[in-house]
């Protein structure tokens, strides 16, 4: 991880927000994979990263906060009345005005490529009319996520931008079409500062509320949000069984 550059116009902060108390799987954050909580596997990957230029643990509560500091990552705490890892995100950058830009790293994706986070980076570098961006992940139509609620689909414009996000299978395959490719959606984002201020004081949109997939919230606000497409399809951790898989097949 490269150190943070005096003058640089464009400094990125790689933050992850955990917290406890997940419905499906409390304490995850600490839940031992193959012998280190699943926080330390995410901020190991971090870590690697060559364009961030400095990597963050959020989170409210004070035994993950504690884990981190006895690995020698560096701990935010944050308030317990946030709705959302974005809203925690924000209060992070309002600490840090040296930071003009921000990447949301979820903190149950324990295989996250870190050459993917590097790329998100680097568009936010790249392109100072870049908002927002995420990442995406070639999906087969016929794949058993692909009809699965819980693992979300986006279509993209011409120009590799969000058009929608869903729950459901998009496009509906109506029609073969030759060419036509369906996308995963992964959830790690990297925003401007200044947009990522605006977001948060922005209420729950009709459509966000509706598929409970809050980056709904910026295309409803004509938002631009650019998807780089990965062929990094590492899965995130929302049970323990999850875990217990990824535990067996990182020890095998």
């Amino acid at each position: 991880m490269q150190e943070a550059t005096k003058g640089r116009k464009c400094t990125v902060a790689g933050i992850i927000p955990a917290r406890w108390g997940s419905t499906r799987f409390p304490g995850k954050p600490l839940h031992l994979i193959a012998g280190k909580p699943l926080v330390r596997h995410v901020w190991e990957r971090c870590s690697e990263c060559r364009e961030l230029d400095r990597v963050i643990v959020a989170t409210d509560d004070d035994r993950i906060a504690e884990c981190v500091r006895g690995f020698g990552g560096e701990v935010v705490m944050t308030s317990t009345e946030h709705p959302t890892g974005t809203d925690r995100l924000a209060e992070v950058m309002r600490l840090y005005p040296e930071f003009t830009h921000a990447i949301n790293i979820q903190g149950d994706e324990p295989l996250i490529d870190p050459g993917l986070i590097d790329e998100l980076c680097t568009v936010l570098r790249n392109d100072s009319g870049c908002e927002m961006v995420t990442a995406a992940n070639p999906l087969a139509p016929g794949a058993v996520e692909a009809s699965d609620p819980n693992v979300v689909k986006v279509v993209l414009d011409l120009a590799g931008r969000a058009l929608y996000f869903s729950r459901s299978l998009i496009p509906f395959p109506r029609a073969e079409v030759p060419g036509l490719e369906y996308y995963r959606h992964k959830g790690i984002y990297g925003y401007s500062k200044e947009f990522l201020f605006r977001f948060v004081e922005w209420p729950p949109s009709l459509l966000e509320r509706a598929e409970s997939l809050e980056q709904l919230r910026a295309l409803e606000n004509g938002v631009r949000i650019q998807v780089v497409v990965t062929e990094d399809d590492s899965p995130g951790i929302d049970t323990p069984e999850q875990a217990r898989i990824l535990h067996q097949r990182l020890l095998s």
